[in-house]
């Protein structure tokens, strides 16, 4: 059985809080995902590529690269899953999913993933 492996790009992010790439410009976003990659490698315990990954692996990168990218937006910050992000009423936001939201679909993929027994060759 062969598995279709997922890709995380710079439009993915953008597209979930509805934002433009002069607003994040994919340099910002590239290092984003790179972060949530190294992120979910220390929380799973497993190599993960977010240019070659499983939908839940890149769902999970998605999940966390959106964070890292809201606290971009309003000058907030995150280390690792630990998020500060200050007042959420910026216009630029106001389609974007609430962070508690985001929050608790990451600790969920998380979950899911640390208990996954499966690995990837």
């Amino acid at each position: 059985m062969t598995h279709t492996l997922a890709s995380v790009s710079a439009d993915d992010i953008r597209d979930v809080i509805n934002v433009t790439s002069e607003e994040v410009p994919d340099d910002k976003i590239l290092k984003m995902i790179k972060r949530a990659e190294v992120t979910l490698e220390l929380e799973t315990d497993r190599q993960v590529d977010s240019g070659n990954c499983s939908d839940a692996e890149k769902e999970a990168i998605t999940v966390l690269s959106v964070v890292y990218a809201i606290c971009y937006l309003t000058g907030g910050s995150s280390v690792g899953l630990s998020f500060s992000v200050g007042d959420q009423n910026v216009s630029v936001l106001d389609d974007s999913p609430p962070l508690t939201v985001l929050q608790a679909e990451l600790k969920r993929l998380l979950d899911k993933l640390k208990g996954s027994t499966l690995r990837r060759a």
